[in-house]
């Protein structure tokens, strides 16, 4: 039997002062204070990454609208580098608010767009939050049906009964939501067919490279599957080439979402120069 001593971390315990552990501590707590100043300064703007059907028009079924924040040096931060450290942050929910906010302002300019924006279920019970949501829809009648929340499923799962009574109001009023990164956390089967996603979006790390790994290709059937089952509209992520595309295409996916359609730009898609056609 291991002796109870070893079972508990003593605090003086070298380990913890090791050069990694001191290291990692110190790119968290700067990491924080740059996402802070970036806040306070109102540096912060989405990124818009299209989702499209490969055998579609060609035209975007909707947009992601992706948080980023800017440094000091005016350098684009992505929220890869950042989002886990603030997650169970109140800076984490301003962070929230702020997309949220960004994201209803471009769905009012913009009649013919369908945005998502991503959200913790820790903003669930967060005020602010909600009374951005409600600012928002009051400033057109349409904003709400043209909405989807994505949630991910590690989010989801840290208060499944809440957000279900949550989703099922906003869905009342018209909007849709995302199960982000589906597959890569430990989703609840039973919570799955409770909670009444509208789409699915199956986590990268099973797409990128599939149609040269069978492995993943029966995964990512077996979840287009639970799709299907549950009726959600199926989004594959992370495709970034043609033969994934070709690939994924061929077994029905709905909608994929990556660099091979296009990369996520802070410059509006819809406010692009149209290209010329050639006489």
């Amino acid at each position: 039997m291991r002796d109870r001593r070893d079972s508990r971390r003593n605090p003086r315990d070298p380990d913890l002062d090791s050069p990694l552990n001191v290291a990692v501590g110190l790119r968290d707590r700067q990491t924080m204070e740059m996402v802070r100043r970036a806040v306070a300064r109102q540096d912060v703007l989405l990124a818009y990454q299209p989702v499209v059907q490969f055998s579609g028009s060609g035209q975007p079924a909707f947009h992601e609208g992706l948080i980023r924040l800017l440094d000091e040096t005016g350098r684009i931060i992505p929220a890869r580098d950042f989002i886990e450290q603030i997650e169970t942050t109140e800076t984490g929910r301003i962070i929230d608010c702020l997309a949220l906010d960004m994201g209803l302002k471009a769905l009012a300019q913009e009649p013919s767009l369908r945005l998502s924006i991503n959200m913790s279920a820790r903003s669930i019970a967060y005020p602010r939050w909600m009374q951005t949501l409600r600012r928002g829809l009051r400033r057109e009648a349409t904003l709400a049906e043209r909405l989807i929340l994505e949630i991910t499923e590690s989010s989801a799962m840290v208060m499944p009964d809440i957000v279900s009574v949550f989703m099922a109001d906003l869905q009342s009023e018209g909007i849709s939501f995302a199960l982000d990164d589906f597959g890569a956390g430990y989703t609840s089967f039973r919570y799955l067919r409770e909670f009444y996603f509208d789409i699915i979006k199956i986590d990268g790390q099973f797409i990128r490279g599939i149609a040269d790994n069978v492995d993943n290709q029966c995964l990512t059937q077996a979840l287009l599957s639970i799709a299907r089952h549950f009726d959600m509209y199926a989004v594959a992520e992370s495709v970034e080439c043609a033969r994934d595309a070709e690939w994924l295409s061929g077994i029905g996916m709905d909608c994929m979402q990556g660099y091979y359609f296009g990369a996520p730009t802070v410059v509006p898609p819809w406010k692009m120069p149209k290209p010329r056609k050639s006489a």
